[in-house]
């Protein structure tokens, strides 16, 4: 017996997408710089290279690696803590991934701190 999930009347593929969210945000323990090749499941692309020290490279893989994990252990293999919290803020990311994250981890949706002055 097969068991088919419908979607609700109306609903689009964006509410009805899985993603994951870790545990806790120091579990991500993922590289920090220099080349890196993402697995094909997470890059489909046929090139999956970045270079982590080039800023808009780090932007768009970061990116991927948010909408495509589709384990924890993806998450915690190629992002980094200190790296998501840096550019978190400028991620595009679809608005109920941000949400699912933002309700597990408020702080990365705090301002960033400045020094007073």
């Amino acid at each position: 017996m097969t068991i088919r999930r419908i979607a609700p009347p109306g609903s689009t593929y964006a509410e009805q997408r899985h993603y994951v969210v870790p545990a806790r945000l120091a579990d991500l323990r993922g590289p920090v710089a220099g080349l890196v090749t993402l697995d094909q499941q997470l890059d489909w692309s046929g090139d999956g290279r970045y270079d982590l020290d080039d800023s808009g490279d780090l932007q768009l893989f970061y990116q991927t690696v948010l909408n495509q994990a589709s384990s924890v252990d993806e998450l915690c293999r190629w992002l980094n803590e200190s790296t998501l919290r840096e550019i978190w803020p400028s991620l595009w990311l679809p608005s109920r991934l941000r949400a699912l994250w933002l309700a597990r981890f408020p702080e990365l949706g705090a301002p960033p701190k400045t020094l007073a002055g």
